[in-house]
């Protein structure tokens, strides 16, 4: 048996040291383990080799890379061809271990499997490769087979050389112990790059689901800001590889590697994680009097009160001797009318909206200048401060108190990002998340940054989040706008300094606008656009 001398081991020693350097800096699996089969092959100059990899369900080995020289057969990996062998089951159909297969019993009690001779071994079961032998006309020899399994114990593949050939004459040789010994280092190696990765990859799909989980609460919160965090970072890529792909103007030079993605699609997903701490009666308040229910249903039981006290009134005016029930009814008839519409005019005023004129906000004071009797007998005003200032609100149904503490989300979101740990390559995710309520010309908040204070990124979710609340159909307290009136308004936010008007050109120009919503808004907001018309866009410059 051929052993190896000096200069031999020390090249396999310096194969095994770049290899670890390797496995140190690769994070592409499949090339990681189809240099780990190289190896191994070159290491001990074995004419093919196959690594297995566990299924899912844990019950079988799949052929993840295949190699062999004579057959001029490379399947898997960076081949670009599958693997057209079958997988070799771990169990049996009655659940008992599968011994008989070699690479399966390797598994199975995590030892090698050095045999010299396939066609001379009875212990195990090799009828299919003795049948892929007489299909290609091939002969398998010598076998080693040896598992690799991580710190716990926990197996991450097999793998499996054959037909070691002597450097000199060329012929088949048994494996050599010094080989065994080799392999089995190099596949110790290989699994703990393994395992870190798949642990990097844990790592990353627990920090998902966290994700998840927070806008999960949100949603059960407030379905409507769920939906709209699912379909900001949606609109974000949208805009952002737009910009990626743009190669003119002053965004040309801007680019995203595929962690650069996954850290703006992250902090798309928690732009809005800080409403979780918001009152769910302020997010979702509807109208002026809401809070954890509309007070409407209380202002409308007084006016009946009222209503009814006139009549009241009246039938003891009637019992006077002398009445003028004529006059009297003619008089209640005026003071219930009048009642009537105050009590609708109330109503409307309830419902919020663009703009309250100073004249209805003068008229709902005087209607909470009467008086009326509550339950407990004493005369008091018709509606309270607290009903009065909701009432008059000018634009919408908040508040100031509301509208900051509504705001204050972002100081939230910011807070619970950046009390996180981020890795280097997520580190940006708080910035991203925190800025999209800032303005170009530093007037937003929750910091009053300017423009050239913010990366690209934070500014086109800034137009994402505006641009996705404009056109919402499903919020309570409001209606979705046209596709037009939004493009309109948003284009006026370019021109006033709120948003980036070169972001604001690409999301024209390459019609992101349009590809959102014919995905995820009421065709009937889908009105014709004349992009001539949208204010701060001049379709004949070059971005």
């Amino acid at each position: 048996m051929q052993e190896l001398n000096q200069t031999q081991i020390a090249e396999r020693l310096d194969q095994l040291t770049e290899l670890s350097v390797r496995l140190g800096s690769s994070h592409d699996t499949d090339s990681l383990l189809e240099r780990i089969l190289i190896v191994a092959k070159s290491m001990t100059n074995a004419d093919g080799g196959t690594l297995y990899r566990p299924s899912e369900d844990k019950r079988q080995l799949n052929f993840h890379i295949l190699i062999n020289d004579t057959l001029n057969t490379h399947q898997g990996g960076s081949s670009g061809q599958p693997v057209t062998a079958g997988s070799v089951p771990l169990f049996n159909d009655d659940g008992e271990k599968n011994l008989s297969a070699v690479a399966a019993y390797a598994a199975h009690f995590g030892l090698s499997v050095n045999i010299e001779d396939v066609y001379k071994a009875d212990v195990f079961n090799f009828s299919g490769m003795v049948k892929f032998d007489q299909m290609r006309n091939y002969h398998s020899q010598s076998f080693l087979t040896v598992p690799m399994s991580d710190h716990e114990g926990e197996l991450v593949g097999v793998l499996q050389l054959i037909n070691s050939k002597d450097t000199e004459t060329g012929q088949i040789r048994a494996f050599t112990q010094t080989d065994q010994r080799f392999i089995e280092a190099l596949a110790a190696q290989a699994a703990v790059a393994l395992t870190h990765q798949r642990l990097i990859a844990q790592l990353e799909e627990l920090l998902e689901s966290l994700v998840n989980l927070i806008n999960i609460g949100i949603d059960e919160k407030s379905p409507y800001t769920g939906r709209h965090c699912q379909f900001v970072p949606e609109l974000t890529m949208m805009l952002a590889e737009a910009v990626h792909n743009t190669d003119t103007g002053p965004l040309a030079d801007f680019q995203m590697t595929d962690a650069d993605r996954k850290e703006l699609w992250l902090a798309g997903l928690l732009h809005d994680c800080g409403k979780i701490t918001t009152p769910v009666h302020v997010v979702d308040k509807a109208t002026k009097l809401e809070t954890i229910f509309d007070r409407i249903a209380l202002v409308d039981t007084r006016f009946e009160v009222l209503l009814r006290d006139a009549e009241i009134a009246a039938l003891k005016r009637k019992l006077e001797a002398g009445a003028d029930h004529a006059a009297i009814d003619a008089e209640l008839a005026r003071q219930q009318a009048a009642l009537r519409d105050e009590r609708d005019f109330i109503r409307y005023a309830n419902v919020g909206g663009e703009g309250m004129k100073p004249e209805d906000q003068e008229r709902v004071r005087q209607i909470a200048q009467r008086r009326w009797t509550g339950p407990d007998g004493s005369e008091q005003a018709f509606l309270d401060a607290d009903e009065l200032t909701n009432l008059t609100i000018k634009f919408g149904t908040l508040t100031e108190p509301e509208r900051k503490e509504i705001n204050n989300h972002i100081s939230m979101t910011i807070k619970m990002l950046e009390a996180l740990p981020w890795p280097k390559h997520l580190k940006n995710v708080p910035e991203y998340a925190g800025g999209h309520h800032e303005r170009m010309d530093g007037k937003g908040y929750p910091r009053g940054l300017t423009k050239d204070q913010m990366s690209v990124q934070a500014r086109v979710m800034a137009i994402a989040d505006i641009f996705e609340a404009l056109t919402a159909k499903d919020r309570p307290y409001k209606k979705g706008k046209m596709l037009s009136e939004s493009l309109r308004i948003l284009g006026h936010f370019s021109l006033n300094g709120h948003i980036d008007p070169d972001l604001f050109d690409i999301f024209i120009r390459n019609k992101i606008y349009l590809e959102f919503a014919h995905k995820n808004m009421d065709e009937k907001q889908i009105d014709a656009i004349d992009e001539s018309q949208i204010p701060g866009y001049r379709a004949d410059q070059n971005t």
